[in-house]
């Protein structure tokens, strides 16, 4: 195995495990700890996948070393960091001080941070982060419930969460090639980069230039040019190539939606003009016990078995931030967690067996409840989703989403991609 990969939350590690899966490398999805006898003999990569975004820092941290060490036990000889491509946190961390962890878990030096990922919209320009051409702080980033957004200067961002140097690596840099990036990171000493990129060459030239280096940070799309560069260095004896379509176990199709970002907004939209089945949940009917699991599942029960149907919390800011004002931020996006693991947990017995889950936060609730601790990567839907197979005794086919990823059609054209 060459590279073991730390992402912060479900969807994040599922995006990089389709990134290294189309670039070429075998790759395996751990949703917690692997276990310690994995057989990793057929793998180049293994993605452990935390819910420590929005954790105290310093469980995130004790965390993020454990998945490393247990990386490391299994043979990885590079590690990765991933978060989120719109850097989603706060000035305590959690980034900072995972990185600056992870950076003396490997000995010291240099390291970047790129949450670079064009494709989804996402750039970085003057360290400044760029969501679909907006400034990160004017994007609906800024209206996060968790982590708002409210800087888009990567380098201050993170220099306010570490006490590492934090520099900057710039577009004329990485414009120049990876000989450059290489001397820039030469000379910075122990040091964390922030590093520009607004095109998927620059990417692939980051890749190159970075791939010796013991940890990398960012999003899924600085892993891009990885697996090219590790060929490169003689550490991988060939690419394999990525699968177009997947074979799915026959049953019900079902989407759930606890993401309130404006593209899962948009997605659960299209999804009931095209006449899908839908029931909203709502957290003040949650806390006040008219809504439980129970009545959900009653909804579902009485559902057309051959039609997806859609479960969603999604809501505009102001209405978010009203049920925050009464319930608490925590515990309002708490209670709707619980509710749709608690959902997700009854819908095999009720012959679900492909599912679409929408928003970090609520994949790891419900790949938690369902038990699912091993995933391998298919097709690509959208950039930065695939569906992926889980493994052992739950066999279903689970797309696993950001809430920031996707075009408005996803949760219809979705299932096209399985067999």
């Amino acid at each position: 195995m060459i590279l073991g990969c730390v992402a912060d939350d479900l969807t994040g590690a599922t995006d990089l495990a389709l990134m290294l899966t189309r670039e070429g490398l075998r790759t395996m999805q751990s949703t917690g700890l692997p276990p310690a006898d994995l057989d990793v003999s057929q793998v180049d990569a293994v993605v452990v996948a935390l819910k420590s975004r929005t954790i105290a820092a310093a469980d995130a941290v004790r965390q993020s070393q454990a998945a490393a060490a247990a990386l490391r036990r299994l043979g990885a000889q590079r590690l990765l960091f991933k978060y989120c491509s719109t850097f989603d946190s706060t000035d305590r961390g959690n980034i900072g001080p995972v990185a600056e962890a992870l950076l003396e878990f490997v000995g010291g030096g240099v390291t970047i941070a790129c949450p670079a990922f064009p494709k989804a919209g996402r750039t970085i320009y003057a360290g400044y982060l760029f969501v679909n051409g907006v400034p990160l702080n004017e994007s609906p980033m800024k209206d996060h419930p968790l982590t708002p957004m409210h800087d888009a200067n990567l380098v201050r961002v993170l220099q306010r969460q570490t006490r590492v140097k934090i520099g900057l690596i710039d577009y004329d840099t990485v414009a120049t090639g990876p000989r450059a990036v290489r001397a820039a990171l030469d000379a910075g000493g122990d040091a964390m980069f922030i590093v520009d990129a607004v095109a998927d060459d620059q990417l692939r030239t980051i890749g190159a230039a970075c791939a010796h280096l013991p940890l990398i940070t960012g999003g899924s799309g600085v892993a891009m040019g990885l697996p090219a560069a590790y060929r490169a260095a003689g550490l991988l004896s060939a690419l394999t190539p990525a699968p177009q379509q997947m074979a799915a176990p026959a049953g019900r199709r079902a989407i759930l939606a606890g993401s309130c970002s404006a593209a899962t907004r948009g997605q659960v939209k299209a999804a009931i003009a095209a006449g899908l089945p839908h029931l909203r949940i709502d957290p003040l009917e949650i806390a006040d016990g008219a809504q439980t699991a129970l009545t959900v599942l009653q909804w579902i029960d009485r559902q057309q078995p051959e039609k997806p149907f859609l479960v969603y919390s999604s809501d505009d800011p102001d209405t978010v931030r009203a049920v925050q004002e009464r319930l608490g931020r925590a515990q309002a996006g708490t209670i709707v967690e619980d509710l749709l693991a608690a959902v997700a947990k009854r819908l095999p017995e009720r012959g679900v067996s492909r599912l679409i889950v929408a928003g970090g936060e609520t994949s790891g609730a419900v790949v938690q409840a369902l038990g699912a601790e091993l995933l391998t990567i298919g097709p690509e839907i959208d950039p930065g989703v695939p569906w992926t197979r889980s493994r052992g005794g739950l066999d279903m086919a689970l797309a696993l989403k950001s809430g920031n990823f996707g075009g408005e059609d996803f949760f219809l054209k979705a299932w096209d991609r399985l067999t």
